[in-house]
């Protein structure tokens, strides 16, 4: 478990983190996400000890990250920053950080198939991908077996084989009981990723919801489609649906439910061939509730 409370970080006049609050659950993948600037990077900083709130306080598994009893085996983090000797293997890289936290080098070799990096495991980290480093990086938080995972950006670098290797990975942990918060910008990865969602902007607490109840708190209209189109849109426009021509015979209606044009179109004697009410995708929600600003 990961608790965030009522933590505030100012930099000078800026205020980088506002009275922020929420609770990451065991068991569970949880997406960190907010606009560029929003306070995230900073937040996972107090998480692990990296900064000294300015009130407030976090805490992972109950206690202080500084106060836990061999936190190699109780954290595992890859921050964005993360760098490599580029010199070094990465197996050599491996073995030097659990030599020095007392892990067997067995885990070495565990950990780099668990990561799928056997095959490159002697070249060095100076001849490797962004994606093999984001791979090196997840091995290096997993050395310990860790309870709580941190990761900043973890698809970032990776190819869609890669993204459903990783997706796969931490479900796998997850069932295992794990603690897993994830922060990224790449929305349409998260999605397919996380349980749930925890959004700042401006430092500030947004929301904490699932996706698909979040989804659902947004609407992305209705899809319908009539061999009396333009009859149907006449209708539908007299009753202050925005109304947009998709395909021959396909209208895209915003403001609008599903069950509110059904009854327009029967109401008027107009035939439907389709009526179908459009998900809002994580993407949208996030525009939505963050007055359209990107991550990126």
């Amino acid at each position: 478990m990961i608790e965030v409370e009522r933590l505030t970080k100012r930099y000078g006049k800026t205020v980088a983190v506002d009275d922020l609050t929420f609770r990451v659950e065991s068991g569970r993948i949880t997406g960190f996400l907010g606009p560029n600037g929003a306070g995230k990077t900073t937040t996972l900083k107090a998480v692990l000890a990296l900064i000294r709130p300015t009130s407030g306080e976090t805490k992972v598994l109950g206690r202080h990250y500084r106060d836990l009893d061999d936190p190699v085996r109780k954290v595992g983090a890859v921050l964005e920053t993360s760098r490599y000797h580029p010199g070094r293997s990465g197996r050599n890289h491996l073995r030097v950080v659990a030599a020095q936290a007392g892990i067997a080098r067995q885990r070495v070799e565990e950990v780099l198939e668990l990561v799928a990096l056997k095959d490159a495991a002697r070249r060095r980290v100076g001849g490797y991908s962004l994606g093999m480093r984001q791979r090196l990086g997840l091995a290096t938080a997993l050395l310990g077996d860790p309870e709580v995972l941190i990761l900043d950006e973890p698809a970032n670098g990776l190819d869609p084989a890669g993204i459903r290797w990783l997706r796969d990975l931490l479900r796998q942990l997850a069932a295992r009981g794990h603690t897993i918060l994830i922060s990224s910008h790449v929305l349409a990865e998260v999605e397919q990723i996380v349980d749930e969602v925890v959004i700042i902007h401006r430092g500030r607490f947004v929301t904490q919801s699932s996706t698909a109840a979040l989804a659902a708190q947004v609407s992305a209209g209705v899809r319908v489609r009539s061999p009396e189109a333009e009859r149907l849109r006449a209708a539908l426009a007299a009753e202050g649906m925005t109304v947009a021509a998709l395909d021959d015979g396909v209208l895209g209606v915003s403001e609008g439910t599903a069950e509110r044009v059904g009854e327009l179109a029967a109401a008027n004697g107009i035939v439907l061939h389709e009526l179908t009410p459009q998900k809002a995708t994580l993407e949208e929600a996030f525009l939505e509730l963050t007055g359209g600003e990107t991550t990126t």
